[in-house]
C-alpha cells in the first residue's frame, strides 16, 4: 500500500504538489477564519456533568438565565488626585456608566467570513472600597477572548473609557477576563515573534550545516507550513461537522507538533534520499524518491500511527480539555503522514539531485566521522554506555519524588490588569473581582422561603476564606437560589480550590435547607473538580497508551522483545523528563508544583515522539542485522547512518516545542518537551537502545528469526570493525543489490 502510494506521486509529481497546494490555501483560509468559532476558554464547559461546580453551572443556566463570563471585566474607578470619591464623583460614574452602557462600539471592517463583533456592552455598578479611595464597575462583552476581532472592540471601549472618565478628573483601570487576556497577548507579542523567528532560524541553520543547500533548508518549511494549513482546516472542518469545541491553546500546540514532526519526516526522507542517489548514482531522481519512501515509508507510518494511537487515547478523557485535544492532533498528524508518503517524495522527485545543490561532497561517503565513532564506541563497549545512561535517567528522574500538581496560573507578566487586581485586593476581599456562588435548588418541587437560607449564610460568613457574602437571590420560579460569596484570598490559588473544597463546601451540605440540594461553582470550584477528573483520567489514559504503542511497535518489528526493550527505554525517559521539570520548576523556582497538564501532555508527546526516533533506529538496526555480518557491526552502521537525521531531527523538534516556553501559560511545557524530545533522540535513541541492541543482539528479535541470518555467516557477538575498517563503499553497494 505505502509502496502504491509513493510510486504514484512520485510518477505524478506536478499533480500531488498542485493538489496539496490548492488544498493548502484554500483550507488554510477556512482554518484562520472559523478557528474562533470552534475554541471556548470556559474551563467549566470542559467538566463532566457529574461534578458538584458543574451541577451549579446548570442551575445558574436554567433557574437563572445566565451562565459564566469568561469575558467578565472589573473595571476600577478612582480619582486622579488619590483622594475619596465624593458624592459628586459617585453621581459621574453613575452617568458615565450608563452613557457606556448604552453606546454601541463599532467593530472595524471584518475579513471575508469573519464574524463582527460590533456591540453594545453591559455595564452594571459594582462594590465602593471602604475607605471610598475607589468604586468598580462590571462589564460584559460577548464572544470568544482569544478572537483578535473581540479584542479589537475591548481596546476601543477601553479607549473610550478612559477619554470620558478623565473629562470629569477620573481614572480607570481594568481587570479580570478580557482584560487579563489581551493584556497579557500584548505582552507576549513581541517575544512570540522573537521566538517564532529564532525557531525557524534554527531549522534553516542545521539544515544548511547538515546539507550545504539552501533548498534544503526552505523546503521543507514550505512543505511543512503548506501541511500545516491544510491539518488547520481539516481541523475546524471536523469541529464543525462533529459539534466539537476546542480548547484555546489546540491551535498552538498543533501548529508546533506538525512543525517539528513534519521537519523530522523530511529530515529522515532527505538522508536516506541522499543515501539513495550516492549508492546507486545511475538511479533518476523519480525511482531514487520512491524506493527511498519505500524503505522508510514503514518506519514514518508506524511513527505516526503511534502518535495518533497516543492521542486517540484521550477520548476516553473525562476532562473536556483533554477529550477534544486527542482527535484534533490526531486528525494533525494523520495528515502529515499523508503528506509524507505523497507529497514530499513527489518534491524529491521533483527536485532530485537539485535538492542537495551546490554541495558536491555528499557524492561521497564518509567512513569516519562523530557518527561513525559513536557507532563503534556504543557498539564496543555497550555495557558501559547503557549503564551511564541509566544512571543519567535515573538521577533526573529521582526529582520527581515529592511532585505536585498546580492549577496556578505561573509567570504571568506584570500588566497594568495584574496592578489593578492588586489595588482592589488591598481594600476588599481578594477573591471580590471573582465571586463564587452557592446554588441551592428544591428537591421536591417546593418554594424556597428567604428566611431558611439564613442559617446558611451566616455559617457561610463564620467559615474559614469566606471574605464576605451577599444577600440571597431567588429564582423566579422560587424553587431555586443563589448565595454570591467572595474570597478572603485570590480565586487562582491552591489556598483558594482548598479551602472551597473543604470548609466552604463542607459548610454549604451541613447548613442547607431540608427538601434542597446545594453546590458551589467558581473558579476556585471548578478548578479543585478538574483535578479530581484529571487524576482519573491519568490513571485511565497511561497504560491505554502504552498499550497501543506496544501494540504497534510488535507490528512493526515482529518482535516480543523489541517493543518491550523501547517501551522501558522511553518509560525512563518520561519519568526523567518529569523529575527534570520537578527539580526546576517545584524545587528550582519555588512554586508550588508543576501544571496540572505537564504529566499527561509530556507522557504523550515523550512517549509518542520520543518513539520516533527509537522506530528509527530499531528499524534500521534490523535491516543492518539482515546481512550477514556480527550484531554488534550492525548496530554500529546503523548508529553510524542513522544519528545525523536522528540528531539533527531531535533539535528541531526540541526547539520547536521550546519555543512554547516563551509564553507564561505554556512555559513548562515548552521547556519539559524540549528536554523530553533531546533525551529521547541523544540518550535513548542513539545511546541506550544501540547498547542494548548490542547486548542482546539478534536475540532482540525473540521470537522472530530471519532466513538470513541463520547460515554459517551468522556470528552475532564479536566487536566491530574500527570506523576506517568499514566496509568499502563498492562491496555494500553489491551486497545491496545482491540482496
Amino acid at each position: 500500500m505505502i509502496r502504491k502510494l509513493t510510486s504514484f506521486s512520485t510518477r505524478h509529481r506536478w499533480l500531488t504538489i498542485v493538489v496539496w497546494t490548492i488544498l493548502g490555501a484554500a483550507l488554510s483560509f477556512v482554518g484562520q477564519t472559523m478557528m474562533y468559532d470552534v475554541t471556548d476558554s470556559q474551563a467549566g464547559d470542559f467538566l463532566p456533568k457529574k461534578y458538584d461546580s458543574a451541577v451549579a453551572l446548570r442551575i445558574a443556566e436554567d433557574e437563572f438565565g445566565t451562565k459564566p463570563d469568561p469575558n467578565a471585566l472589573t473595571v476600577l474607578v478612582a480619582r486622579d488626585d488619590g483622594g475619596k470619591l465624593t458624592a459628586g464623583d459617585q453621581r459621574h460614574i453613575a452617568a458615565t456608566a450608563a452613557d457606556l452602557g448604552r453606546e454601541r462600539i463599532v467593530a472595524p471592517k471584518p475579513e471575508e467570513l469573519m464574524k463582527d463583533h460590533s456591540q453594545t456592552p453591559r455595564v452594571s455598578p459594582g462594590a465602593v472600597a471602604p475607605d471610598k479611595s475607589f468604586r468598580l464597575l462590571t462589564v460584559s462583552l460577548d464572544g470568544n477572548p482569544n478572537d483578535p476581532g473581540l479584542q479589537d472592540v475591548y481596546k476601543e471601549f477601553r479607549d473610550g473609557a478612559k477619554d470620558e472618565f478623565a473629562a470629569d478628573g477620573l481614572r480607570v483601570g481594568f481587570t479580570g477576563g478580557l482584560a487579563s487576556t489581551v493584556d497579557n497577548t500584548d505582552a507576549e507579542e513581541s517575544t512570540g515573534k522573537v521566538v517564532g523567528m529564532l525557531t525557524m532560524g534554527l531549522i534553516v541553520l542545521l539544515n544548511v550545516l547538515v546539507f550545504r543547500s539552501l533548498a534544503a533548508a526552505f523546503v521543507p518549511l514550505i512543505a511543512v507550513a503548506l501541511i500545516g494549513g491544510v491539518a488547520s482546516g481539516a481541523v475546524v472542518g471536523a469541529a464543525k461537522l462533529f459539534g466539537i469545541v476546542l480548547d484555546p491553546s489546540t491551535p498552538s500546540l498543533i501548529g508546533v507538533v506538525l512543525l517539528g514532526i513534519g521537519i523530522d519526516y523530511f529530515l529522515f526522507l532527505m538522508f536516506r534520499f541522499r543515501e539513495q542517489l550516492r549508492n546507486h548514482p545511475e538511479q533518476n531522481a523519480r525511482t531514487a524518491a520512491a524506493e527511498t519512501t519505500g524503505r522508510v515509508g514503514n518506519a514514518i507510518t508506524s511513527a505516526a500511527l503511534t502518535i495518533v494511537a497516543a492521542f486517540a487515547t484521550l477520548g476516553l478523557a473525562s476532562f473536556g480539555q483533554f477529550r477534544v485535544l486527542g482527535p484534533a492532533i490526531a486528525i494533525s498528524v494523520l495528515v502529515m503522514l499523508l503528506a509524507s508518503l505523497t507529497l514530499m517524495p513527489a518534491l524529491l522527485a521533483l527536485l532530485g539531485r537539485g535538492m542537495f545543490w551546490p554541495a558536491r561532497a555528499w557524492k561521497k561517503e564518509r567512513t569516519g566521522g562523530v557518527s561513525a565513532r559513536l557507532g563503534h564506541a556504543v557498539s564496543a563497549r555497550p555495557v558501559r554506555y547503557a549503564l551511564g545512561s541509566l544512571v543519567l535517567l535515573c538521577a533526573l528522574g529521582a526529582g520527581a519524588v515529592g511532585m505536585k500538581m498546580s492549577y496556578d496560573q505561573q509567570g504571568l507578566p506584570e500588566t497594568a490588569s495584574v496592578r489593578t487586581a492588586e489595588q482592589i485586593a488591598r481594600s476588599l476581599p481578594a477573591g471580590v473581582s471573582d465571586p463564587h456562588s452557592v446554588y441551592v435548588r428544591s428537591t421536591n418541587g417546593s418554594d424556597i422561603k428567604e428566611s431558611s437560607l439564613t442559617g446558611m449564610t451566616r455559617a457561610l460568613g463564620k467559615a474559614q476564606g469566606v471574605g464576605e457574602v451577599g444577600e440571597p437571590v431567588l429564582s423566579k420560579d422560587r424553587t431555586a437560589a443563589r448565595v454570591d460569596l467572595f474570597l478572603s484570598v485570590e480565586s487562582d490559588t491552591q489556598k483558594a480550590r482548598d479551602l472551597v473544597s473543604g470548609p466552604v463546601r463542607d459548610t454549604v451540605a451541613r447548613t442547607a435547607p431540608e427538601g434542597t440540594e446545594a453546590y458551589v461553582t467558581g473558579t476556585a470550584a471548578l478548578f479543585a473538580d478538574i483535578s479530581t477528573a484529571v487524576e482519573k483520567d491519568l490513571r485511565l489514559v497511561f497504560p491505554v497508551a502504552a498499550l497501543l504503542i506496544a501494540v504497534i511497535l510488535f507490528l512493526l518489528l515482529r518482535s516480543l522483545l523489541a517493543p518491550v526493550v523501547l517501551l522501558i527505554a522511553v518509560g525512563l525517559g518520561f519519568v526523567a523528563t518529569l523529575g527534570a521539570s520537578t527539580l526546576v520548576f517545584q524545587h528550582g523556582l519555588d512554586r508550588t508544583g508543576v501544571s496540572f497538564t505537564l504529566p499527561l501532555v509530556l507522557f504523550l508527546f515523550v512517549v509518542a515522539l520520543g518513539t520516533d526516533y527509537n522506530i528509527l533506529i530499531t528499524d534500521r538496526i534490523r535491516e543492518e542485522m539482515e546481512k550477514p555480518v556480527p550484531a554488534r557491526h550492525a548496530v554500529a552502521e546503523a548508529v553510524r547512518h542513522t544519528a545525523p537525521a536522528v540528531a539533527t531531527a531531535g533539535i528541531v523538534l526540541a526547539g520547536s516545542f521550546a519555543s512554547l516556553a516563551a509564553s507564561p501559560a505554556t512555559q513548562e511545557i515548552g521547556f519539559a518537551t524540549g528536554l523530553g524530545i533531546l533525551l529521547s533522540s541523544l540518550v535513548l535513541s542513539l545511546v541506550l537502545v544501540p547498547a542494548l541492541a548490542a547486548i542482546l543482539g539478534r536475540g532482540l528479535w525473540w521470537p522472530r528469526r530471519s532466513n538470513k541470518t541463520r547460515g554459517r555467516h551468522h556470528t552475532p557477538d564479536g566487536p566491530p570493525p574500527a570506523p576506517e575498517e568499514y566496509w568499502p563503499q563498492a562491496s555494500a553497494r553489491a551486497y545491496s543489490e545482491r540482496h
